[in-house]
Parts: structure tokens; sequence; C-alpha cells
């Protein structure tokens, strides 16, 4: 019983110990509770499959009660919010092409003389299908407000809903979740081998070594943001064969307008990992570091849930964020076939994030251990 009671007071005293260094170090407690209470807030906030911002455009062509009332039901929800009063069917493919609408609603010129005869009066909806989850939820509910409406009139031939889902006429979730895995995927590896080519050195004891070289910080920038980028569009190269051959997710847009997005995409990446590496004495930090920003970074993407039905605090969030850019940028060529002048606005935010992190990085060589 006395050989158990020590055994049992010197377990608990290492117990002790362990606490006590843990909890009076800054950076362990910060490590501690920090990660989790930030991944639980945008768990909570970001990570959403609520239908909360359905922006619609309708074509009205019958302008008549009817229609007027069905709309009325719609907007009432207050999750569709109406963006745009079309005047022709022309106008339909520029507010699903570009995003600003989930939905377009199509009235036919008979709507309301086809149901007053009886023969029952069909409306359309067009559904931006690149988010399959989004897309189907909204055509449930505008389902559900038509049944609505329906049982309120009482007509032996009621209204009927004609769907259609551009982009992913099946709602298939792999047509919209694959695309995006050729950035996401290779961001998680390029972002990893970026923030440990620093670091690795430095615990080595060789980083010291070549800040005393005649290189100066933009060679050694470049010379360890090159190989990651090239390693980063080989691994995105490797998913997209996957995607377009074996899976058989046909691709609607350019090769090359891909590959210039996907090292725009890389290069911001790179920069990011680089910068974390440069702040990193040791591989574990830079391992720590990056975990911690990937679950935000893949969070507040738009890669499961909208971006739009996220708050704006963390919309304006995203604008840091390359892998929401990357996303979009490869959903819209793979699936869409969006031409150079409709994803260039994404180019600019990418941009931005790779010329401030790449020369922060730089700066970081030579002042870290300065």
């Amino acid at each position: 019983m006395r050989d158990v009671f020590i055994w049992l007071n010197r377990t608990f005293a290492l117990i002790r110990k362990e606490l006590l260094a843990l909890l009076k170090d800054p950076s362990s407690r910060a490590l501690l509770f920090a990660p989790a209470l930030m991944q639980a807030l945008l768990f909570g906030y970001g990570a959403t499959y609520d239908l909360t911002n359905a922006p619609f455009a309708v074509l009205d062509q019958s302008r008549s009660a009817a229609s007027r009332e069905i709309l009325a039901r719609i907007e009432g929800t207050g999750v569709f919010h109406r963006i745009a009063t079309l005047e022709s069917s022309d106008q339909i493919a520029a507010q699903i092409d570009s995003g600003e609408a989930l939905a377009v609603i199509v009235f036919p010129a008979d709507f309301a003389s086809r149901l007053a005869a009886g023969t029952g009066a069909p409306m359309q909806v067009i559904l931006d299908g690149r988010n399959s989850a989004t897309a189907g939820a909204a055509s449930g509910q505008i389902g559900a407000i038509i049944a609505g409406y329906n049982a309120s009139i009482g007509v032996t031939s009621p209204v009927s809903v004609v769907r259609r889902a551009w982009f992913n006429p099946n709602y298939e979730s792999r047509w919209n979740m694959m695309p995006a895995m050729i950035a996401s995927l290779s961001m998680l590896q390029t972002l990893m081998l970026a923030a440990l080519s620093v670091a690795r050195e430095r615990e080595q004891g060789t980083f010291d070594q070549l800040l005393v070289t005649p290189l100066t910080p933009t060679q050694i920038l470049i010379g360890k943001a090159l190989p990651a980028i090239l390693v980063g569009l080989l691994q995105s190269t490797i998913i997209f064969l996957i995607i377009l051959f074996w899976f058989q997710i046909p691709m609607a847009g350019s090769v090359w307008l891909l590959y210039l997005g996907l090292l725009t995409f890389t290069t911001a990446s790179v920069g990011i990992g680089l910068s974390i590496s440069a702040v990193s004495l040791s591989m574990q930090q830079a391992m720590l570091y990056t975990f911690m920003l990937i679950m935000p970074l893949m969070l507040l993407s738009g890669l499961l849930t909208p971006v739009r039905n996220m708050p704006q605090a963390l919309q304006i969030a995203t604008y840091a964020n390359p892998l929401r850019f990357g996303i979009d940028t490869v959903r819209r060529v793979y699936l869409e076939g969006a031409s150079f002048a409709d994803i260039a606005p994404n180019f600019l935010p990418l941009l931005a994030v790779a010329a401030v992190t790449l020369p922060l990085a730089a700066w970081l060589f030579r002042h870290r251990l300065g």
C-alpha cells in the first residue's frame, strides 16, 4: 500500500510540474486557449449551412397580380432579397455568371392566363449550381412557398416550378467540391512547405551562414519561394488531372487561365508561409503557427458555405484570405468557363497579399535575428 501511495505521489507531482510549466509560460497559455476560442467562434458564424441571404433577380413578363403575390411571399421570408428586376431574358446570364444572384425567377407572359384557365402555370427558377448545397436549399424554400400559395388559391392545376441549375444541372456536390480542391489541397501542402523552409535551416543553424553570404534578402526570398510555388502547381496539376479524367467532371474554361489564377494564388500562399517561417525560431513553432492559420483560412474561404451567408465582419476579413479568391477563380474557370475579364477582380486581393507578405518575409529574413 505504501508503494502505491509513493507511486501516486510521484505521478501527481510530475503532473503538477507539467501543468505549472504550461500555465506559467505566456506563449503556452495562448496556444492552449486562443485557437479553441477562435475556431469555436469561426465555426459558429462562418460554417453554417443555413440559408440566410439569398439574392435573386426577377424577370416578370406576366406583370400580373398572381406573379406579384408570389414575389411578395418570397421576399417576405426575409431570406430572399431582390437585387435586380430584369427586362429581357438576355440579362439572366450576367446575373448568374457574376455570382450576384443565387437565383433568377422567370414568369412567362401567359402565366396569369394559364393560371386562370386552370391549365397549369409554370414558373422557371434558374439557380447557380456552383454551390450545390445552397442552390438546393434555395430551390426547396421556393418550392415550399409555391406549395403554400397553391394551397391558398385552391385551383386544380396550380403553379408549378420548373427548376434549372446552371453549371451543375444535377446538383452533384462533387461538382462543387472537387474543383475547389485544386486550390485548397495544394495550399495545405504549399503553406506547410514554405513555413518550414527557413525554420528548418534556423533550427539546424545554417540560416546564419546563409545570411552572411553575398546573397541579398531578395535572392534568398526567390530561392525559398520558387521551389514552393513549383511544388504547389505540381500538386494542383495532379488534383486537376484526377478530377478531369478519373471523376470525369467536364471543364468548361481555359487551362491557361486556370493556371494563371493558380500561379497568382500559390504565390500569395507562399508569401504567407514564408512570413510564418521567418518569425519562427524552430520547425515546431512553424508547424503550430501554420495549423492555427489553416482552419480559419478554410472556414473563411467559401469552400463549404457561401461567404455571403457570413456576418459582415467576417466577409470583410475574407479579403485577406487568398484561399477565398483561389477557390472562386478555379470554380468559375472550371465550371463556368469564365474569361479573364470575369475573374480579374479576384487577382487584385491575391496580388495585394503577395505584395505585402513577400517583402515582409524578405525583411524578416535579415532582421528577425538581428
